[in-house]
């Protein structure tokens, strides 16, 4: 089925996203690796195209930093201007539990790049998504939103950071956003899902603190009961490709299966309220933080 189409896999250099640019080129599908290291997304570009025979027309790299809102602009016109068809998004790049920083525009880390760099652009290239429907986008989210809410008064973490509440609240955003997206999507030929890849033996938990000593008994015992990167990119590959989901729009899989939703993931005023915030967050405002507030505030009153 991915004869002739194009995709575009974020954060495509490593883990889950490597897995999921290579299964597509197996699939004869071509790859666009959106990755913010050029030089190890080469590296890994060049693996895929050992494994799998692919020349350097059906797997390539563009720089993409979703910590950097003129990088993603830069990324969209780029593409928009050299590519004549897009027929399917994958949204998988991610940031797992690091420190306090701020994106270049200001904004939390985790959620300015899992979900405010992946709004914007996702919003950039929709025409384009639109004019090589039937496409879609592919949503990656976690089974650890069940642990964030959404505090419109704290989008930016400025009161109180937690970086394993602030991870859960930006996957729990990806979710919101897969619902409200879907909602303004129908009838376009672009559908939107969301998957959670489960526990996956990647680098995204490189800011998790492990004692030295217990290293080894963590990597042996992580080799037996989580997934490799191969088995976690299944179910994003499946909604990239399979005919079995074909025109389905707004859901959540996990292992290639629907998955039930807590209600806050899928609570319609929540998502829109979300969706409005973040276009104002994603226009590049300057104004600081008692100001960012404020509009916070109207917006969500």
């Amino acid at each position: 089925m991915m004869q002739g189409k194009t995709v575009i896999v974020t954060g495509a250099n490593s883990g889950i996203g490597k897995a999921t640019a290579a299964a597509i080129v197996k699939l004869q599908g071509r790859v666009i690796m959106a990755c913010r290291d050029q030089t190890r997304a080469e590296e890994a570009a060049q693996d895929i195209r050992q494994e799998t025979g692919a020349d350097g027309r059906q797997i390539m790299v563009k720089q993409l930093d979703l910590a950097s809102l003129r990088s993603v602009r830069s990324f969209c016109e780029d593409i928009i201007k050299e590519e004549p068809q897009l027929h399917a998004l994958i949204n998988n790049a991610g940031v797992y539990q690091c420190p306090y920083t701020k994106t270049e525009d200001g904004f939390e880390m985790q959620f300015g790049v899992n979900h405010l760099g992946h709004f914007l652009l996702t919003h950039l290239l929709m025409d384009l998504l639109k004019r090589s429907a039937p496409s879609r986008i592919v949503v990656v989210s976690s089974k650890l939103y069940k642990h964030g809410d959404i505090n419109f008064e704290d989008l930016d973490s400025e009161q109180f950071y937690d970086k394993a509440f602030a991870y859960s609240r930006s996957k729990l955003a990806n979710l919101l956003f897969t619902c409200e997206l879907a909602r303004r999507l129908e009838g376009s030929g672009v559908t939107v899902n969301a998957l959670t890849p489960g526990i996956v033996r990647t680098n995204l938990g490189r800011h998790v603190h492990i004692p030295v000593l217990a290293k080894p008994l963590f990597n042996l015992i992580s080799r037996g009961l989580l997934k490799s990167p191969e088995e976690g990119a299944q179910t994003s590959v499946y909604l990239a490709s399979s005919l079995d989901v074909d025109g389905v729009q707004g859901k959540c899989f996990a292992d290639c299966k629907p998955l039930e939703l807590l209600d806050k993931a899928t609570d319609q005023e929540v998502a829109s309220k979300l969706w409005d915030i973040s276009e104002v967050m994603d226009s590049g405002w300057s104004e600081g933080s008692f100001q960012r507030q404020a509009t916070w505030r109207s917006l969500t009153a």
